[in-house]
């Protein structure tokens, strides 16, 4: 795909359901801007004329935001990234893969390196 053929969005996501949060909780997520296709998937050509705007805002209940970018790294690897380097990378299970639209769950591993789901709440 081409850069023109996908739009730039803002993403929320928030926690799913967890064990230890059964109902997922809205004050636990990422709200991030990715290159969109038509059907709702990454588009890593996008990305590349987009890389400045595709930011990243990890918000979770009790700690203080993260501000960071989100990074593609190869043609099936994605990750949240806060500072230079990979230790803080939180890899995205399979974001290649994903249509983004509200309702979908998506796979993400944090720094503390649990895979937890996220539910895609908004595009914009």
């Amino acid at each position: 795909m081409s850069a023109s053929s996908s739009s730039l969005k803002a993403i929320r996501l928030e926690l799913g359901r967890t064990r230890e949060n059964p109902e997922g909780n809205p004050r636990c997520g990422y709200e991030f801007t990715a290159p969109l296709t038509a059907d709702g998937h990454l588009d890593p050509e996008g990305f590349k004329a987009n890389k400045a705007a595709c930011r990243v805002t990890r918000f979770w209940e009790g700690e203080k935001a993260e501000q960071g970018a989100l990074r593609h790294l190869g043609p099936d690897r994605w990750v949240f990234s806060y500072a230079p380097g990979s230790e803080d990378d939180e890899p995205a299970f399979k974001f290649e893969k994903h249509r983004f639209a509200v309702g979908e769950y998506v796979s993400i591993t944090e720094h503390d390196g649990v895979t937890r789901p996220f539910k895609v709440v908004s595009l914009k």
